[in-house]
């Protein structure tokens, strides 16, 4: 993302709490900070992708000077967070606006995420064309805390639509279906979602490897759903089920390979 404010011409100091990973764009011409307060001292703009309130609240510490400083935060956080952290930046002197993305490491490279903002609608038109830099259309939803809403109810659907399709696959494979006609079925009903054929060879060879979205950050949103709905008295049975599956899958191991590892929880692989 830091790779596309830079090749769209937009001038990046970069900070990242793993020094190594940072790298990459200083061959790119980014500017390297040792601190996050290092970059408030030069940047109009903090862009944040940072993986919940907690690191957030981490990061820019008292010592980050942001009076005047407009934080764009785009990890998945709950709502209710994401509201808190406006009002706190707010007393700080900082303009916030939520903008979490759909989509992974090719969209994010290509520019081409689905970006979602929650903001008073001039913050957003002020930074429309940033956020542009990320994908094509930026949207809109409503202010602080909608965004985060709307990317809850996505990735639940990540996992609930992921978690049903491995049960499915296991079932035909159990029963010595063929998987190409299953598959074909599939392809050819209402039932059908690109992400099946997304995650369909991993599951089939195991090869949870070169994650885009590790099994840790989908256990984290699933439970992030699952507090949201439960709050709002929305019966959270479904999600619960699976954010118990994706807990399994981390605690077998998998938790830095991607989440489609929970297949080897719906179907254990066979013991050598």
């Amino acid at each position: 993302m830091a790779l596309r404010l830079l090749t769209s011409g937009h001038k990046v100091w970069a900070y990242n709490r793993t020094t190594e990973k940072l790298h990459s764009l200083k061959l790119a011409g980014a500017n390297i900070c040792a601190s996050p307060a290092a970059v408030a001292m030069e940047a109009e703009v903090l862009v944040l992708m940072l993986t919940d309130a907690a690191a957030i609240r981490s990061v820019l510490g008292p010592e980050v000077p942001l009076k005047g400083k407009t934080l764009i935060q785009m990890g998945t956080i709950a709502p209710a967070d994401s509201r808190a952290l406006e009002q706190e930046f707010a007393d700080q002197g900082a303009n916030y606006l939520e903008a979490p993305v759909l989509g992974s490491i090719p969209e994010a490279k290509s520019g081409k995420l689905i970006v979602m903002a929650g903001a008073p609608p001039e913050l957003f038109a002020t930074w429309k064309s940033l956020l542009a830099c990320f994908g094509p259309d930026p949207l809109h939803v409503g202010p602080v805390g909608s965004a985060a809403t709307l990317k809850l109810a996505m990735n639940q659907l990540i996992g609930t639509l992921t978690s049903a399709f491995a049960q499915s696959l296991s079932l035909i494979q159990k029963e010595g279906i063929s998987v190409d006609d299953f598959m074909q079925v599939l392809r050819s009903s209402a039932l059908f979602a690109p992400t099946f054929d997304k995650k369909l060879k991993r599951m089939i060879k195991r090869d949870f490897s070169d994650p885009n979205f590790p099994a840790k950050h989908l256990l984290k949103d699933m439970g992030l759903f699952v507090d949201a709905a439960a709050a709002l008295g929305i019966n959270p049975k479904v999600a619960s089920s699976v954010q118990a599956l994706v807990q399994q899958t981390v605690a077998n191991g998998h938790g830095d390979e991607d989440y489609s590892s929970l297949f080897d929880v719906v179907q254990p692989p066979p013991e050598a």
